[in-house]
This record gives C-alpha cells, sequence and structure tokens, in this order.
C-alpha cells in the first residue's frame, strides 16, 4: 500500500450542500432560510452572548474597583531583622549586597528598609527608602542610611 493508494472510507465524505442555485437544485427561491424574519437575513443572526433581551453576564458581573497607575513604583520590603540575619558588623548594604544575600532579584530593584525586628550590628545602609523606625533602629546601632538625593 502507498500514499496514493489511500481513500476515505465509502459514504464518510459528503459534499457541501449549495443552496440558491436555483429550484430545479432543490435549494432555491429561499435556500433554505424561510421567508421572513431575522434568520433570513445576511447577518441576521445574535451574538453568542445574547440572552434573549436579559441583561448579558458579562453587563451584570461586577467590575474590578480601583485603578492602578502604570507609573507607580513597587517598592521590595526588607526589614531589619532580615538585615541583622544576612549581613555582617561594618557591611555596606546597597542593591548588590542584597542581591548577593538573595533578598531582591535584581540589584537595581527599588528597595525599602523597614523596621520590624531588632538590628545590633553597625551597617551602613544605601536603599531607596527607610521608614523611620527603620532608620532610628540603624543609628541606634552605630550605622547610618544614606538615601538618594
Amino acid at each position: 500500500m502507498q500514499l496514493h493508494d489511500l481513500q476515505p472510507n465509502a459514504g464518510s465524505n459528503k459534499s457541501r450542500k449549495r443552496v440558491g442555485r436555483g429550484n430545479s437544485s432543490g435549494s432555491g427561491t429561499y435556500a433554505g432560510r424561510g421567508l421572513n424574519g431575522q434568520g433570513s437575513r445576511a447577518g441576521g443572526t445574535k451574538g453568542s452572548s445574547f440572552e434573549g433581551g436579559q441583561t448579558p453576564l458579562s453587563m451584570r458581573l461586577p467590575k474590578l474597583p480601583g485603578f492602578r497607575s502604570p507609573r507607580r513604583i513597587e517598592f521590595t520590603p526588607i526589614n531589619v531583622s532580615e538585615l541583622e540575619a544576612r549581613f555582617e558588623a561594618g557591611t555596606v548594604v546597597d542593591g548588590e549586597a542584597l542581591k548577593a544575600a538573595r533578598l531582591v532579584k535584581c540589584a537595581d530593584e527599588p528597595v525599602k528598609v523597614l523596621g520590624m525586628g531588632e538590628l545590633t550590628k553597625q551597617l551602613t545602609v544605601k536603599v531607596d527608602k527607610v521608614s523611620a523606625s527603620a532608620q532610628a533602629k540603624i543609628e541606634a546601632a552605630g550605622g547610618k542610611v544614606e538615601l538618594p538625593c
């Protein structure tokens, strides 16, 4: 058997019905659409979301509230307790150091240090933002905070 010998089973393939090709064809005049009404006209069907005049589901469901600005800057939060656990005393904590400690995925990521936990090590923190309580804890431990201008 070769590829050119293959044929579909007898009766499995039918030719499509050609409508509107004269009365002698058996489906002339109205071409199977009936006399009048919506179904007899071109393009005369309702959309898939039409529910018989009932308010469509897409309009009945509640819409999502609020608005998110496309220019919003999402800061990665890092607590003082994580700095205590991951860094030695005297370390400069910046984007590269945070990436090396696997606290952020990218060194350019905007970071905000928050004040949860305790800090006993002297660290120099160079990040984008620091909360007031975190700054107080860093400076109380003898470290310093350097924010971008």
